[in-house]
């Protein structure tokens, strides 16, 4: 098992991975360098390889994919991920680390948006993405993660290999977050400086087409670990909708004896019915969820016991 082991994915990064491989090599001398190629179509594998870095390949495309590969190959004390683009500084590498040994941290965020991101990002909407994304989620799932898209994290053994990895692009960064707040882990903040790419390097991620991916993935994931508040929030607004055009009926009834509209009552009473389902289907979800939650902590349990025995055997 590894001490600490640096986790770079990559996708068309020869302009960048072989500074970022020296510069991690400097901040972290005892680390292994890990660089997993995502089918790239340039020479990022083989200069990462000639800069000293442990080269592996996930061909099917998506940061989740590279993520779900890194996390299942390698084992570590404690993983440090960052992006092979040199926008991430290395120089944060120690603090992150140390976090998770000294404060037995499960998850380091490398917080760009408490630094000068807002000036530094070419991209505006992205500024405006972050700031969205982080409200929606810290007051959704009650915590204070500083920034939710950023690249830059460190991460315990026990975070790894209990984190079920869903997503198969940039959703990754928001799955990650959520999960670290549903499950109670122990969350730190590292404020770091942020640079955009160099001349010549391109960015993958797309602003509108992966911004819509990852709020989709906040609906959902909300929906599976909140279940009461989700459907509870659908049946409050179904028979909201049933009040409001039920009261026009209800006093016709009382000034006439009469109902004039039946087709509107009748479609008031199916959502009411309506309602109380998805109010019950959540109550009966959030019996699974809490199953699940207690199974999760029998799970770390055997992960830590897992991580005592291999640091015997090495």
């Amino acid at each position: 098992m590894d001490k600490i082991a640096v986790l770079i994915p990559c996708y068309n990064e020869e302009k960048t991975i072989g500074k970022v491989v020296h510069d991690f090599q400097y901040a972290l001398p005892e680390a292994v360098i890990y660089v997993y190629d995502n089918d790239s179509e340039d020479k990022t594998a083989e200069i990462a390889e000639s800069a000293g870095a442990v080269v592996r390949h996930e061909y099917r495309r998506g940061k989740g994919n590279v993520v779900r590969r890194m996390f299942r190959e390698i084992d570590a004390e404690c993983y440090l991920i960052t992006d092979g683009d040199d926008t991430y500084p290395s120089g944060a590498a120690r603090e992150m680390v140390e976090r998770v040994f000294s404060k037995q941290a499960d998850m380091v965020v490398g917080d760009r948006l408490s630094s000068a991101y807002m000036e530094q990002n070419r991209r505006p909407f992205h500024g405006i993405g972050n700031f969205l994304v982080r409200k929606s989620i810290n007051t959704l799932f009650k915590n204070d993660i500083k920034d939710i898209m950023t690249g830059y994290r460190a991460f315990s053994y026990e975070f790894v290999k209990t984190f079920p990895v869903l997503s198969q692009g940039f959703e990754i960064e928001t799955e990650m977050s959520i999960h670290a707040a549903d499950k109670n882990m122990y969350i730190e903040n590292v404020v770091i400086d942020y640079w955009n790419r160099p001349d010549g390097s391109v960015s993958k991620l797309n602003t509108y087409s992966d911004g819509i991916k990852v709020v989709r993935t906040i609906i959902n994931l909300y929906r599976m670990y909140k279940p009461v508040k989700f459907f509870g929030g659908i049946a409050l607004i179904l028979a909201a909708l049933a009040v409001v055009f039920f009261v026009p009926v209800m006093n016709t009834y009382i000034e006439t004896g009469l109902v004039p509209n039946y087709p509107t009552l009748i479609v008031c009473g199916f959502t009411v019915i309506a309602a109380i389902q998805s109010l019950f289907a959540g109550l009966i979800l959030q019996t699974f969820i809490q199953k699940n939650r207690q199974d999760f902590e029998m799970d770390l349990q055997r992960v830590v016991i897992l991580k005592n025995l291999k640091n015997n055997r090495s």
